[in-house]
């Protein structure tokens, strides 16, 4: 075994093979210049991706970074997939992942605001965003 752990799962042993599929399907098409051909394994290569994506998400994938090395095994599932890996786009893209406190607060804030008769408010970020363009708009004033 090699010290990297890649390649060790089930999502990603799958996703290559259909990928292979794919590839070659799509090189024939372009050596028989055939538009069904190229079609075809466009499509495979595309299938190639989702399905990899939906095995990651169903938990054959693993999350990015090394694991122990004891989880390194073929058959060994990842039960943290389900809330979604801190650093990973895949399951960012599915809704899952990290919330960060800016969403917390975004959410806080609409929350109050949908209130009937609630004002809203200005953000911290914003006001202090306004603080700084007009502290620096006076320093360019004084630099003429």
């Amino acid at each position: 075994m090699s010290q990297y752990d890649e390649g060790h799962t089930v999502a990603g042993w799958t996703g290559t093979a259909i990928a292979t599929v794919g590839s070659a399907v799509l090189g024939a098409g372009i050596c028989m210049v055939s538009a069904v051909f190229i079609a075809g394994g466009t499509g495979i290569l595309a299938a190639s991706v989702l399905v990899t994506w939906a095995l990651h998400l169903a938990g054959w994938g693993k999350p990015p970074g090394v694991r122990p090395r004891g989880e390194w095994r073929m058959g060994t599932r990842d039960l943290s997939a389900r809330d979604g890996h801190p650093d990973c786009w895949g399951c960012r893209l599915a809704g899952r992942g990290r919330r960060t406190a800016a969403g917390v607060v975004a959410v806080a804030v609409a929350s109050e605001a949908g209130r009937v008769g609630a004002k809203p408010e200005p953000a911290a970020g914003a006001a202090a965003g306004a603080a700084a363009a007009a502290g620096a708009a006076g320093a360019a004033e004084a630099g003429r």
